[in-house]
């Protein structure tokens, strides 16, 4: 069965910078990939989605330019380099693969779900 597995999440302080990575059993190549973050007790948002080729990437107003996401299709594994962090950016992330092959930040495109990482951001 089909699993992702995010780790590199933390505690670090404001500015500090991040990497969470997403390691997929099962298909991966064919599929885009993204980033959500849920806050407790608020609707769980988009973050940033990469296409199956890793060419083509897409992200939320709140982390363009602060945030990369990546992907090595020879490690099933994608990447979110966070950088310039701040404590609105504290969030259980969860990585997600989509039924497409184009990135998209729509979330019912996505079908198969990681537990989530906590990233914390103190001030």
């Amino acid at each position: 069965q089909d699993r992702l597995v995010e780790s590199g999440g933390g505690l670090v302080q404001a500015g500090d910078s991040l990497r969470l990575s997403c390691v997929v059993s099962g298909g991966f190549s064919k599929y885009a990939m993204g980033w959500f973050r849920q806050v407790s007790g608020k609707e769980r948002e988009f973050v940033a989605s990469i296409n199956y080729g890793g060419d083509s990437t897409i992200y939320a107003d709140s982390v363009k330019d602060r945030f990369t996401v990546s992907r090595d299709n020879t490690k099933n594994t994608m990447y979110l380099q966070m950088s310039s962090l701040r404590p609105e950016d504290t969030a259980v992330y969860y990585c997600a693969r989509s039924a497409l092959t184009v990135a998209t930040e729509a979330e019912l495109r996505y079908n198969r779900w990681g537990q989530g990482t906590q990233v914390t951001v103190s001030s």
